[in-house]
């Protein structure tokens, strides 16, 4: 017969998401069974994630400082019309750390890795092998759910890590580098000094599809670095990814979507809608969770919709920039908006980041001369509301 797994909490999905979960439980709740069950042999797959500080709360550094594998300083960005350092720090995780983190600080018959999973309700897993799991309650972290219920744009990129013949003498991440050639849509080109003589470089684009050529952005990542005199050695490592940047839709057809079970990150509808990020929301999800006593599967369900259900309310003023971003902005132009948005406030553009922009930020998002006509911004964010019934 099969095999069945009884445990407090499982957790369907060894991601991001998935497994700073498995570690706040496991800090929080020493004595709690929890179970990460996921189809790869490795946690976090093959990912990058950065962040600023000003993303995670100081309540929740906690989870997140175990995890950082680079820290700089400050950080910059490059746009035709002007360039800016920001004197407020940038870290990055990569998904090794997490991997390691996660093996280390739980049991070894806590990580069901290697489990293809066909099916995830509130209280029971299904495995491909017949074999079940049997908990108190099931947190499905399985990636992205139904998008046709949501109205989108993308971030996609592709990403490499450069070991170069000499040291690159730029110390400084570049978040954005928009001096680039504008093609489908918003470009930009994204740098992390690793070490003296190792960068990460992204190329990066807002764009109508989520469609990636790798080969082609893989040469302009090869022509940007020659641009900027690195020679490239080797290419230690690459990922690429496509990021939804939402616009509007139906939040709760999104979450039905994939079924009455407890949710975190992408599933759940927990990303930035400009950014695409899930980082700090995951943050926020995992620590919540872990400040429960009951982990029973309704239960979770419904703490896990709430917290989705408002964060998705109150971020209708991303959505509606979003929309003026993909909808009023000619695509060779949109690299226009982000520009003059980093001409703000620094506490304002890190409140952004993090989706806590105060009434006054997002004022002063909107005043001034619009980077968009006017007229094309409005018949869009009209056109949006018509669309989402808002």
């Amino acid at each position: 017969m099969a095999a069945v797994h009884h445990c407090d909490v499982a957790i369907v999905g060894a991601g991001l998401a998935g497994g700073l979960i498995a570690l706040a439980l496991r800090a929080r709740h020493p004595t709690l069974d929890v179970r990460l069950v996921d189809e790869a042999t490795v946690v976090g797959g093959n990912h990058r994630w950065s962040f600023f500080g000003s993303d995670v709360g100081d309540a929740d550094r906690w989870l997140v400082d175990p995890l950082v594998t680079q820290r700089w300083p400050d950080h910059a960005i490059m746009f035709p019309a002007h360039a800016r350092s920001f004197p407020a720090p940038y870290y990055s995780i990569e998904s090794e750390r997490l991997d390691a983190v996660v093996r280390r600080d739980l049991p070894a018959d806590a990580l069901m890795l290697g489990h293809k999973v066909l099916a995830a309700s509130a209280t029971a897993v299904v495995l491909a092998d017949g074999e079940r799991i049997e908990a108190t309650g099931v947190i499905d972290v399985r990636g992205l759910g139904d998008l046709s219920v949501l109205d989108l744009g993308w971030q996609k990129f592709v990403g490499r890590d450069l070991q170069l013949a000499a040291p690159h003498e730029a110390p400084t991440p570049v978040i954005m580098d928009a001096t680039v050639a504008q093609i489908d849509g918003y470009r930009f080109v994204y740098c992390l000094p690793l070490a003296d003589d190792r960068m990460f470089v992204e190329d990066t684009y807002y764009s109508d599809t989520p469609d990636i050529d790798h080969a082609t952005l893989g040469a302009r990542i090869d022509q940007y670095a020659g641009a900027r005199g690195w020679v490239t050695d080797a290419v230690v490592g690459e990922e690429s990814g496509v990021l939804p940047v939402a616009m509007g839709g139906d939040f709760e057809a999104y979450w039905r979507s994939t079924g009455k079970v407890a949710k975190a990150g992408m599933r759940a509808g927990m990303f930035h809608p400009t950014t695409g990020y899930s980082l700090p929301d995951a943050v926020r999800t995992a620590t919540m969770i872990a400040g429960r006593r009951d982990f029973g599967g309704i239960a979770l369900h419904d703490a896990t919709h709430a917290m989705a259900k408002a964060t998705w309310a109150q971020r209708g003023f991303y959505r509606m920039l979003d929309t003026m971003l993909f909808k009023a902005a000619e695509p060779a132009e949109r690299y226009r908006v982000l520009e003059r948005f980093y001409t703000l406030s620094p506490r304002l553009i890190g409140r952004f980041y993090a989706g806590q922009s105060t009434m006054t930020d997002k004022a002063r998002v909107l005043t001034g001369k619009p980077p968009v006509p006017i007229g094309r911004a409005v018949r869009a964010i009209l056109g949006a509301d018509l669309r989402t019934g808002a």
